[in-house]
């Protein structure tokens, strides 16, 4: 009785060891949001440092939770100018709303707004006294 036990006990052990070494060696599914936010861009036709366009995500995230860019139209303005030359406006919106998955997922209401609202007007320029010189 005593040799069955032992190798019970054996069992037990090696089945704990087994399922404890495949715990320890799966990989975490999302394991970097930088790796994972590169692959998304890359399915738009984005490219770049994946170190860069992760920094620009971040950053956008940062301007709209301290409304430095007030909507989605301010964070687009804000990538195109940051992003290569040759991004177009749906890549533009598209990398906003990677950014907002990856990085700022509170900031999702910025990407719903967007349903059925126009761009803001720009905003009218100051109005001035004329310089001497265009004073006739």
């Amino acid at each position: 009785m005593g040799a069955h036990r032992i190798r019970g006990v054996k069992a037990v052990i090696g089945a704990t060891i087994a399922v404890a070494a495949g715990i320890l060696m799966a990989a975490p599914a999302n394991a970097d949001p930088d790796t994972d936010f590169a692959s998304e861009l890359h399915t738009y036709g984005i490219y770049g440092q994946r170190d860069y366009n992760a920094w620009i995500g971040k950053i956008t995230c940062k301007r709209l939770r301290t409304g430095l860019d007030a909507n989605a139209y301010e964070s687009a303005v804000f990538l195109k100018t940051n992003l290569p030359k040759t991004t177009n406006e749906q890549q533009v919106y598209q990398f906003l709303g990677a950014a907002i998955n990856y990085y700022c997922d509170d900031q999702r209401p910025v990407l719903t707004s967007l349903a059925g609202n126009p761009p803001p007007s720009p905003a009218p320029l100051p109005t001035t006294p004329p310089l001497p010189a265009e004073q006739g």
